[in-house]
């Protein structure tokens, strides 16, 4: 029995490595889903994912891409979020507001360690997620030896749903463990239905055993049914499996290739059976069930024509185009099909839609009549720590001001880039997760603001210090007719530990430099230090002013 949502849209968020395929799966759901007539292929530049030029350039995606769809009369929306680790901001963002994670990775055992981020990252947050492992078509590696290495960076324990067929060592279906049937894939079609082999029963008995060995860790009614070999039903198993994937407990392993369309079906039944409500999820974000309309912005958007747009997922009530949300106006409600969006007079709880022309909001932020944020809420991801940087100037120097509004609007869109000026070196440093991460950026300068930059590794700021104290004596003698200029000061000048900055002392007694003059001394002081003999900023010193006249 499929999960009720009370006719809501669920979400799911399609998360994993670089080159794990999950574009082409979001494109498998989308065509299966009713959104889209043809699915795209990645490497002729036409899937509604990695829909931006800089993605279509790299043949990866760069940024998130949000997609809807309706599977047996129920509404949902999918997110596909980049692989590379550049761009883990999206992923981050975007499993907070889902219902589910489906974690796509590669049928390699020496791949397996690249989930383990991910899968740490969904248990600390609690967000149910499954495993879908992809390009089953290019396998050359058995499922035993594949869930193995799964479970080794799974800090929760996995159950497969299907076992292979094989045919000359080309996989041409699979077996379910729960209802205990065979399926063939077929070409640009479901699976078909298939006698069981009958060479595989030994294998596919013994993969089953495991799945309800595991389950009935859970669940002691079916542990006792075991021990006394008693056959579960298969609605129990079925509900087994839904229950522990909702509370986290466990992790369903399934088959298939999206970019063949196999196992894309069985997948989509999966989720629709297994995927809690969005009520769910927002209990697990400290969010309740009653209260006034509520959205929460889970990434912003600058673009050339519309503006800002917020892209939220839908907590309580209904929200129209129009409606006054933390004090700003809305100014349009779109559904979201990759690059395209389409209009909307409103939006409803679980539904994912990009809010047009609010101005504040940012990724966490909720969205109230009120303006008001509940209590309790959990936290949001912090922005994940920048480990590279770059300096940026734009070619035209006209075109400076516009650089530092346009790198506000791309920081906005993703967290994970920094932005500060060194005021040393007189140079706008970005900082961001690596070098792919920072040319997209200038490509996205170029691409969607017009604006050419050049970039460099930034200046390395020097200091100059000294090691031991000195005296120094200074006269200024200047004649150039009526009284004339005249100064003579003596100062000793000490080092200071590290980070110490500097200290100024007048020592001067007796009035042999009036008093009115002292603070000149220490402005001169300052202004040597700001280029001393090497040519870098001098720092860490006293100076102490005992004589002059």
């Amino acid at each position: 029995m499929a999960a009720s949502n009370g006719g809501a849209t669920r979400c799911a968020v399609l998360v994993g490595p670089y080159l794990s395929g999950k574009t082409s799966l979001f494109e498998a759901l989308l065509h299966a889903t009713g959104s889209i007539e043809r699915r795209g292929l990645i490497k002729d530049g036409n899937t509604v994912g990695d829909a931006s030029a800089e993605a279509r350039k790299r043949q990866a995606s760069t940024e998130l891409s949000v997609g809807h769809g309706t599977f047996l009369d129920d509404d949902w929306v999918f997110i596909d979020t980049p692989g590379n680790v550049e761009f883990g901001q999206d992923m981050r963002n975007a499993a907070m507001v889902a219902d589910i994670a489906v974690v796509v990775c590669e049928p390699e055992a020496a791949k397996a360690s690249a989930l383990a981020p991910t899968l740490k990252f969904l248990d600390a947050h609690g967000i149910p997620h499954l495993i879908f492992i992809n390009k089953m078509d290019d396998s050359n590696e058995t499922v035993r030896d594949l869930m193995a290495a799964l479970q080794d960076v799974s800090d929760r324990p996995l159950a497969l749903r299907q076992v292979p067929i094989r045919e000359d060592e080309t996989i041409t279906g699979y077996i379910d463990l729960i209802s205990n049937r065979a399926y063939k894939y077929e070409e640009g079609a479901p699976s078909s239905l298939i006698e069981l082999p009958s060479d595989m029963t030994e294998r596919w008995q013994e993969a089953r055993n495991e799945m309800l060995e595991t389950l009935a860790d859970f669940d002691d009614g079916l542990m006792e049914k075991l021990l006394e070999e008693i056959e579960p039903d298969k609605s129990e198993v079925y509900d087994d499996l839904a229950s522990t994937l909702r509370e986290d407990q466990l992790v369903p392993v399934l088959l298939g290739s999206g970019e063949l369309n196999h196992g894309v079906q069985r997948l989509l039944k999966t989720l629709r059976h297994d995927t809690p409500g969005h009520e769910a999820t927002a209990e697990r974000n400290g969010i309740s069930a009653d209260g006034e309309a509520m959205a929460q912005v889970f990434r912003t958007m600058h673009a050339q024509h519309t503006g800002k747009m917020s892209f939220v997922r839908v907590w309580r009530g209904s929200i129209k185009d129009g409606e006054t949300l933390n004090e700003q106006r809305l100014s349009g409600v779109n559904a979201l099909l990759g690059a395209k969006m389409e209009k909307r007079p409103g939006a409803k709880a679980g539904d994912v839609v990009a809010f047009g022309r609010l101005d504040d909001p940012h990724a966490g932020d909720v969205l109230t009549p009120s303006g008001k944020a509940p209590d309790g809420m959990a936290d949001w991801p912090e922005p994940l720590s920048p480990v590279f940087a770059i300096a940026v100037n734009a070619k035209n120097r006209n075109d400076e001001v516009k650089l530092s509004g346009s790198l506000q609007k791309l920081v906005e869109e993703d967290p994970s880039f920094r932005i500060e000026h060194n005021a040393d070196m007189h140079e706008l440093i970005v900082s961001g997760q690596g070098d792919t991460h920072l040319k997209v950026l200038s490509e996205r300068l170029e691409n969607r603001f017009n604006l050419e930059v050049d970039s460099k590794p930034p200046s390395v700021p020097y200091k100059e210090t000294i090691k031991r104290a000195v005296e120094q004596h200074a006269r200024h003698k200047k004649q150039s007719g009526g009284h004339g200029q005249f100064g003579d000061v003596q100062v000793k000048i000490q080092p200071l530990s590290r980070g110490k900055g500097f200290e100024f002392q007048n020592s001067i007694v007796g009035g042999s430099i009036p008093r009115n003059y002292i603070p000149a001394v220490e402005d001169g002081v300052k202004e040597f230090m700001k280029q001393g003999p090497l040519g870098f900023q001098v720092v860490d010193i006293a100076v102490q002013l005992f004589d002059g006249s």
